[in-house]
């Protein structure tokens, strides 16, 4: 995915809601001795500052943290805290003024994203926070030089948008398809000379690789392609905690590659009844990872109720897995009802903590799975008209 530009429009695109983007609360800090000291000058912006916040959050091991500090008036404050690992961060100013409308435009643009690793780093904003200069992180360097590879695709990405858009108000199908396989297609360049690329110049010894490696995998990875680019990193950035997950999530992804049985799983129903994926053995299934709470999973229903309403008859049904949140039962059946999923649900009411999502090593929704009567994997995230032209193909 294309993670530095347009991300607004990119995620219109891509119709995913990410496990990243709404993990919920912050980890606590671990017990350990401080390790990084980031001093933030606000001396130089043009506005006066009341507070200063630093946050990361760690998509592989989950730990996320957030910190903020009153300015009081000072020119610079300074965070001391444990970094497990270098990482890509945050560092966001809120001013003080008394009209808010201003305060929240200015808050909300003037953030800079920083690649933090052990050691002191001085961070000063000139003029207003987005235009931060940097000085402590080698990491940090060669972050700036892969986002000025990214962003110089930004020209391209914009026309392609403006595209979309235009053929989405016209409700020009045919239009928007073509531009999706246009921005795909750009996206497959960016990976290949971009993010590969990176991982091949700098894989031996720069952490930025791991980061670069994440955004050339996706959020769903194909081990095929994903994992001779992994095996370009070097000992010192394969020893990081990072790329020991991601190297585990490359082996459960092994495991799930079409024409693999698809993992067994057992959860409750609606009515707390356990169901398990073995009992509907000698039927298509398409196990439908979703939530209440996701806007496209949302969108997505009518296809998956199009094609349960024509093929339920012949051999084939749907399993839906939700991600609701804890408590939150009510609006899962609601949901259900509303969007008129006549099939069987489960959920253990967990959110992105799914022991089933776990297990399929789910990062973002809405996915799925298409698996035969014999339970093998026979495609994955097939949406839409490919969903419809998929089954259609297969069930006679």
């Amino acid at each position: 995915m294309h993670s530095f530009s347009k991300g607004w429009a990119l995620a219109a695109l891509s119709a995913t809601m990410t496990y990243a983007a709404l993990q919920a609360q912050p980890s606590p800090l671990p017990s350990k001795p401080v390790n990084l000291s980031v001093t933030v000058d606000v001396a130089r912006l043009s506005y006066p500052v009341g507070k200063v916040y630093l946050s990361y959050y760690n998509t592989l091991s989950k730990f996320r943290f957030n910190d903020s500090l009153d300015v009081n008036g000072q020119k610079q404050v300074s965070f001391q805290t444990y970094l497990e690992e270098p990482i890509l961060a945050q560092v966001r100013v809120v001013p003080t003024t008394p009209d808010t409308s201003r305060a929240r435009r200015l808050s909300a643009r003037d953030s800079y994203s920083v690649y933090l690793e052990p050691g002191k780093i001085d961070i000063a904003g000139v003029d207003s926070f987005s235009n931060a200069t940097v000085k402590g992180s080698a990491a940090h360097q060669q972050y700036l030089s892969l986002r000025q590879s990214v962003d110089s695709y930004d020209k391209n990405f914009t026309d392609l948008y403006q595209q979309y858009s235009e053929a989405r108000k016209a409700k020009n199908a045919a239009g928007e398809t073509r531009v999706r396989k246009q921005i795909d297609s750009l996206n497959t360049v960016i990976n290949d000379q971009v993010y590969k690329k990176f991982v091949a110049q700098h894989g031996k010894q720069s952490p930025v690789a791991i980061y670069a490696l994440s955004q050339y995998s996706g959020y769903a990875i194909d081990p095929v392609k994903v994992e001779p680019v992994f095996n370009l990193l070097g000992g010192p950035v394969k020893s990081l905690p990072s790329a020991k997950l991601f190297e585990d999530r490359i082996a459960t992804a092994k495991q799930l590659q079409i024409g693999k049985k698809a993992l067994v799983f057992t959860q409750n129903d609606t009515a707390d009844i356990p169901v398990s994926l073995a009992s509907f053995k000698g039927k298509y299934v398409l196990i439908d990872f979703w939530a209440s709470w996701c806007g496209p999973c949302r969108a997505e229903n009518p296809n998956v109720v199009a094609a349960f309403q024509q093929y339920k008859d012949k051999n084939f049904t749907v399993l839906g897995v939700s991600l609701d949140r804890p408590g939150a039962k009510d609006k899962w059946l609601k949901a259900i009802h509303d969007d008129k999923l006549t099939w069987t649900h489960v959920s253990d009411l967990k959110f992105w903590d799914n022991d089933v999502a776990k297990l399929y090593d789910i990062k973002a929704i809405p996915q799925n799975l298409l698996i035969d009567g014999d339970g093998k994997i026979i495609a994955k995230n097939i949406r839409g008209e490919e969903l419809q032209t998929t089954l259609k193909t297969l069930i006679k």
